[in-house]
């Protein structure tokens, strides 16, 4: 297979090499989005823009402005280029230590993958329970920093086509999220998705999916799931920036045949 062409700026000018005293190399010291680019537009670009700055101020990080990244965008994946885009930020380079530099001169670089993507399969996903636990850090929870190890850790435990994502629960055995997305359940006429105060990553599509959802008139709760409220949801749905929304077919042996709210909610993110 023919690996996708890929191309990067850094901080605005082509090249793929980082030095090697960059924080975000040495120490995982930044964040970054993952989204969908569709004919040259950003899917939520507003919205990714607006959670990659929340999350640089939680880490004390001066988030680049919009404009630049619209610049650096029109530079690497102009209209009408389909594919996935990777905005990142890191304290820039540093005296070795992990005292961070002040003032800091962040690096910022964006990645674009071309690739056409084929519509998500209408039957649904299949998950398995990770074996790892994600621990607990309340002020890093839902900032999708750069430090992804445990997901990194989580993702090698399965190697085969029959599965699709892993479900991660975090060290008290709450359901919290997938490996590489956010968790939905549909229960009672209700729309639960795990509360994310102690750790997980906060996603651009699980936030506005909830918005859409309350404004249509849905019951939305962020709340603490364990494994059997899964399992007896009416359905199961993940959610990322990438794919959107898709719904659980099966978690181990618990198997769900049919759509039950999953096509409407599509429908409410999608707009």
């Amino acid at each position: 297979m023919i690996p996708p062409r890929r191309d990067i700026l850094v901080d605005g000018r082509p090249g793929d090499v980082l030095p090697a005293d960059d924080r975000g190399l040495l120490y995982g010291d930044g964040v970054f989005r993952t989204l969908r680019v569709d004919a040259g537009q950003p899917r939520w670009w507003d919205d990714q823009l607006a959670k990659l700055s929340r999350d640089c101020a939680s880490l004390g990080l001066i988030a680049p402005q919009p404009v630049v990244w619209r610049a650096d965008l029109r530079q690497l994946a102009p209209p009408p280029a389909d594919g996935i885009l990777k905005l990142l930020v890191t304290r820039g380079s540093g005296a070795r230590g992990y005292q961070p530099p002040d003032p800091a001169h962040t690096r910022r670089l964006m990645v674009f993958e071309a690739l056409e993507f084929s519509p998500n399969p209408p039957a649904g996903l299949r998950l398995r329970i990770c074996a790892l636990r994600l621990g607990w850090q309340p002020r890093l929870a839902g900032v999708k920093h750069l430090n992804r190890l445990e997901n990194v850790l989580a993702r090698a435990e399965w190697d085969t086509p029959e599965i699709d994502e892993g479900l991660l629960l975090d060290q008290a055995g709450n359901v919290i999220s997938g490996v590489m997305s956010n968790l939905f359940i549909w229960r009672g006429n209700r729309l639960l998705t795990p509360r994310l105060d102690r750790c997980g990553v906060a996603g651009v599509a699980r936030a506005r999916l909830m918005q859409r959802a309350r404004d249509a008139g849905i019951e939305v709760q962020e709340t603490e799931l364990d494994l059997p409220a899964v399992y007896e949801a009416d359905e199961v749905m993940l959610t990322n920036s990438v794919r959107g929304l898709r719904r659980v077919a099966r978690l181990e042996a618990k198997h769900w045949p049919n759509s039950t709210i999953s096509r409407q909610l599509t429908e409410y993110l999608d707009a």
